[in-house]
């Protein structure tokens, strides 16, 4: 199963008064490694968009394990664990680069519509989209 890496910096915007980050930045660090992962895969989010697919979500999760501070370096690693046609799983973990330490891990589930937020199967109705975020379980 392929995991993508994203490599970020925390910013002192995203920390709190005890110099913490705020829990509400790992969502935002999950759709960073969400995105990296579906380019990784071949396509951009974008592309996917002016095709007409997007992907709101539909739920969400984070263990947060250890607080990040400012400047750590943090690795996002995101894999997508479940596929379907109309529905999409991805998992993260977040990593302090420096010690290798797990500070939080989640998982949010997207669903495919389109423009007019209706589902749509995008194996039946886009199958060279289909083909490329299948190839995540080759």
């Amino acid at each position: 199963m392929h995991t993508s890496e994203t490599k970020l910096v925390v910013r002192y915007v995203e920390t709190d008064q005890m110099g913490i980050v705020h829990h509400s930045n790992y969502f935002a660090w999950f759709e960073m490694g969400r995105t990296g992962y579906i380019k990784d895969k071949g396509i951009r989010y974008s592309d996917m968009e002016e095709m007409g697919v997007l992907l709101p979500l539909i739920e969400s999760g984070c263990r947060y394990v250890s607080g990040a501070k400012y400047e750590d370096e943090l690795v996002v690693q995101t894999q997508m664990t479940d596929l379907s046609p109309v529905r999409a799983e991805f998992n993260y973990r977040v990593i302090r680069e420096n010690d290798n330490k797990l500070l939080a891990e989640g998982f949010t589930k997207h669903a495919f519509v389109n423009s007019n937020l209706k589902p749509v199967n995008i194996r039946k109705n886009y199958p060279k989209l289909w083909e490329i975020l299948n190839r995540a379980f080759d």
